[in-house]
């Protein structure tokens, strides 16, 4: 599989509320830099991440892909189900970092 095919399953399966399988993409030692907030090291640190921000999984509507060796960006919008029951839309642009054919490091700007 190509990095665009997997980041296109691995984004089905948040998006259809199956973490693991999402998870079963990344590496274990997988890094999520998300720019002026936070960093998550680690599958652990993902998998709680997800599992508290997607307890509703998410919409994505990906605009634009662009891959280079082993990197990956796509640039869309992600909505989530906000404390008031409206979804919520966020622009994004996510690095993705592939190795062996996993996702080894995001660096999500989100506006």
């Amino acid at each position: 599989m190509d990095h665009k095919s997997i980041l296109l399953e691995a984004n089905k399966a948040i998006t259809e509320g199956d973490h693991e399988k999402f998870l079963s993409y990344c590496t274990a030692d997988t890094r999520w830099i998300f720019v002026g907030d936070q960093t998550l090291k680690g599958i652990d640190e993902v998998r709680k991440y997800i599992s508290e921000a997607y307890q509703t999984p998410p919409k994505f509507k990906v605009d634009l892909m662009i891959e280079e060796g082993d990197y990956l960006t796509a640039m869309g919008t992600i909505s989530l189900l906000n404390e008031n029951s409206e979804w919520q839309d966020f622009e994004y642009c996510d690095v993705w970092k592939f190795e062996n054919g996993k996702m080894a490091e995001l660096k999500a700007f989100v506006v």
